[in-house]
């Protein structure tokens, strides 16, 4: 028997936050994705909703400095599961001012520590840098405040970029984590798999 693939019906831009204060309401499960600069979280959201522009990309380190929210229903088993993303500015940039910095990081981090509608921490981190200072400290701190119904989940990008000893060694060094390229969609299925699962429950050996 074919089993039924997860699709994304549906998904739209709803809106730009600066800030927790002026986030949408906390009524909907929400998948955060957080990373550093050209990590690829844009382009990550975009293949996962299969759409080329849903979420924008900056050239510039630093640029993109809003909260990000996308209306999201998953389609799977003839069911429609509605969640948000949200694209979280990236992190540790040198060249914004230093007072921009400050409140900047400050936003992320009231966003991340309270707010209560985030079931899942997608932290993307790149294939050929894995072991970066800064993820492992982003990684520490998320896994110290997650609430009981949170989940950090570690998604390497451009894995086509490693040869075949090093994707070993990333397995060896990060056993539970996901890795993705956009120039294979078949690695976004795990993803679309674990965000069902956790969220709605959706059984593992269904899932896809």
């Amino acid at each position: 028997m074919r089993k039924s693939h997860v699709v994304i019906k549906q998904a739209s831009f709803i809106k730009s936050a600066q800030s927790l204060k002026d986030s949408l309401p906390e009524n909907t499960s929400e998948v955060v994705f957080l990373g550093r600069s050209n990590v690829g979280k844009s382009s990550t959201i975009n293949a996962l909703c299969n759409r080329k522009n849903l979420a924008k990309s900056s050239s510039t380190p630093g640029k993109t400095q809003l909260i990000n929210f996308f209306e999201i229903d998953y389609g799977y088993n003839e069911q429609i599961y509605p969640l948000r993303f949200v694209d979280l500015p990236g992190f540790g940039y040198a060249k914004v001012s230093k007072t921009l910095k400050e409140a900047w990081q400050k936003n992320l981090l009231d966003f991340i520590h309270d707010r209560v509608s985030i079931r899942i921490f997608i932290h993307l981190r790149d294939a050929r840098h894995p072991q970066t200072q800064i993820d492992n400290n982003v990684q520490e701190y998320i896994e110290k405040i997650l609430k009981p119904d949170q989940r950090y989940l570690a998604l390497f990008t451009k894995i086509d970029k490693l040869g075949q000893k090093e994707k070993a060694a990333l397995k060896r060094d990060f056993p539970n984590a996901i890795t993705f390229s956009n120039l294979k969609p078949l690695t976004l299925e795990p993803i679309h798999k674990e965000i069902l699962s956790t969220i709605f429950g959706v059984p593992y050996d269904t899932a896809i």
